[in-house]
């Protein structure tokens, strides 16, 4: 079987490192906000090239967390691209604030930047972009809007560790950037969490001290905070696969290199990347009219996929007010996309399979 994912052998790689940033951990008996955190913090915050990297609990709240450092609430409109994964959205509506969705180009899977002006009101605050699949959003024409507009950028950079645009990392293309480390993620880590990363002092104090339940120092609380802290043994674990992550990345576009030059199904839409070099490629989704018979019979010859996503958020029950929306491009991408084997522990003979397989 080919995995589509083998979170056992990515992992198993680091083992040796691992156990001994875990072990170090354990006999410093100080579990939350030491020096395993304050190093991943550093270090990350230089890999993305910004001033701040706020450890948290997840991805989600990574979001959640910017929009509350930046005071929006009910009646705050944010601009977000229709094709996400559900926690874009979530993130906003858990807030108060109101999300305006807009359609994605059909070629990058990212939000159309020629869109976005005409969805800006006088209750607009801020536009996320969602570099989604792990390539960048194009982001020149959506920071002259904002300029314009006043408005601030929110990164969803969940699947997006280590991509580039103009020769910035995500997590330093916009005001302030959310990134996910589930285990699955380019760089994940061996539970849930995630970062806020900004270069915005005053946002990241705020971000700070609300993640600690409001707190700027103990037991005095200037926010009505949360609790959304990044553990020491998950900060550890990041800071072993950090060093790493360009050669995995660097991996990725290897075999998406291959995928793109070798498949020559004409019913399979391959991604076109407008930068190969730039995207890291956490997920290589290609689209095909019949994306379910396509996806049983990759499984029949042992070869796993997965579907990201099935149901854009204006379909799901959660989102019953939507339901009557219609975003034809989103909603053409969730019923046609289907996502091929991904990750840099996938060999040579494995790739090849693949490819021939769909290629019969």
């Amino acid at each position: 079987m080919i995995k589509f994912l083998d979170l056992h052998k990515i992992n198993e790689r680091y083992r040796i490192e691992i156990d001994e940033r875990i072990k170090a951990v354990l006999d410093s008996g100080w579990y939350l906000l030491g020096e395993q955190d304050k190093t991943f913090e550093t270090n990350f915050a230089a890999y993305c090239g910004v001033k701040h990297c706020i450890g948290c609990a997840n991805g989600l709240d990574a979001l959640n967390l910017i929009i509350k450092g930046y005071g929006y609430s009910t009646g705050d409109e944010i601009i977000v691209p229709a094709n996400t994964y559900i926690a874009s959205i979530l993130a906003i509506t858990q807030n108060g604030c109101t999300p305006v969705l807009v359609e994605p180009d059909i070629n990058t899977y990212n939000i159309n930047p020629d869109l976005i002006e005409a969805k800006i009101t006088n209750k607009t605050k801020a536009i996320m972009v969602v570099h989604l699949y792990g390539q960048a959003v194009q982001m020149e024409k959506i920071r002259q809007i904002a300029e314009k507009y006043n408005l601030k950028i929110i990164e969803d950079s969940a699947q997006a560790h280590g991509a580039m645009y103009h020769g910035k990392r995500t997590g330093n293309l916009g005001d302030a950037s959310g990134f996910s480390f589930y285990p699955g993620k380019n760089l994940g880590c061996l539970g849930d969490g995630g970062c806020v990363t900004t270069n915005d002092d005053e946002l990241a104090f705020r971000i700070r001290a609300i993640a600690n339940y409001g707190s700027d120092y103990k037991y005095h609380h200037i926010f009505k905070g949360v609790n959304s802290r990044l553990d020491e043994i998950q900060a550890a674990v990041l800071d072993v696969k950090l060093k790493y992550l360009e050669e995995d990345n660097q991996k990725r576009r290897k075999i998406a290199k291959f995928y793109r030059e070798n498949i020559k199904n004409p019913e399979i839409i391959l991604p076109q990347p407008y930068d190969e070099d730039a995207h890291v490629w956490h997920i290589f989704a290609v689209r095909t009219k019949d994306r379910n018979k396509l996806q049983k019979y990759l499984e029949e010859h042992d070869i796993q996929t997965n579907i990201h996503y099935p149901v854009p958020p204006h379909k799901q029950e959660c989102y019953k007010e939507w339901n009557h929306l219609t975003f034809p491009i989103t909603e053409q991408i969730h019923k046609e996309v289907l996502s091929l084997p991904m990750s840099p522990v996938l060999d040579d003979a494995e790739v090849e399979k693949v490819v021939e397989v769909i290629n019969k």
